[in-house]
Order: structure tokens, then C-alpha cells, then sequence
């Protein structure tokens, strides 16, 4: 499984506002510099993540984008999954019905399908195990 920029630049989008949480409005121009992501790519991204409900927009001239919640309340795999759709690391595993998939006549009998489930599981487990505080915290440990 691998991430796209998507996903990529969405959680780098989403640690910037949470390095400045609580410092109002950031604009898209200063995280796309500091970040080193296209403007208008960033753009897009920031339009999944509000209608998401993570990040809010500000329009004017001190107008920019800030969090909806505290950097602790959003995990990297809240920011992934909004940005690319389930985990998973073979298709059978998108269907909820256990065994009954659209994808593979043999899911509700497949030996592998158990172990890309632990896998998936286990990406998930890691990726809500961190949020955006945790990375901030990181971040000012390098610094330090």
C-alpha cells in the first residue's frame, strides 16, 4: 500500500495549522511555502479537508484556514482516510460483509484474507495512535 500526495500533503497541511493552533487564521499561501506544496493544489486539499469538517476558512484579507478541533482530537489516520478512502491493503477487504465480496468470489473462503486484515488493522491501529499534537510535540523534541 502506498499513500499519494494526497494523503502526504494533507497531513503536512494539517501539522502546519496545528503548529500555529490558536493563533487564528493561517494563510494558504504561508503553509504552501513552508510545506512546499503548490498553492492550488493545496487549494484542493483544503477543500476535502473542510467539507470534512476538520479545518475552517476565514475569508479576507486576514482571512486563511485554522483547525475546527484541538490538535489532539485528530489523528493522522482521520486525515488519511478523508484524503484516501479506506485502508486497505487488497480490495476484498472494502466490503463490510464479511466474506461476501464484489471483488473476490473466494473472500468467504480465502486463507490470506485474515492476514491482510491484521495488516489493515494494524495501519489503522498506528495511524489513530498519533495526532497532531503527538507531531507537534515531536517536532519541538527535534528543535530542543
Amino acid at each position: 500500500m502506498k499513500l499519494s500526495t494526497k494523503g502526504r500533503y494533507g497531513v503536512a497541511a494539517m501539522y502546519d495549522l496545528a503548529i500555529h493552533y490558536g493563533q487564528g487564521p493561517i494563510s494558504l499561501k504561508s503553509v504552501a511555502q513552508r510545506q512546499d506544496i503548490s498553492e492550488h493544489y493545496l487549494e484542493q486539499l483544503m477543500g476535502i479537508l473542510r467539507k470534512a469538517g476538520y479545518i475552517k476558512s476565514i475569508r479576507g484579507a486576514q482571512g486563511g484556514y485554522s483547525l475546527t478541533k484541538e490538535p489532539s482530537l485528530i489523528s493522522v489516520g482521520d486525515i488519511i482516510r478523508v484524503m484516501e478512502g479506506p485502508i486497505a491493503p487488497v480490495d476484498c477487504l472494502l466490503d463490510d460483509s464479511c466474506g461476501d465480496s464484489n471483488y473476490c468470489d473466494k473472500a468467504g473462503m480465502c486463507v490470506t484474507r485474515g492476514v491482510w486484515a491484521k495488516v489493515r488493522d494494524s495501519i489503522n491501529n498506528v495511524l489513530d495512535s498519533i495526532s497532531l499534537a503527538d507531531l507537534c510535540r515531536e517536532e519541538q523534541a527535534k528543535r530542543s
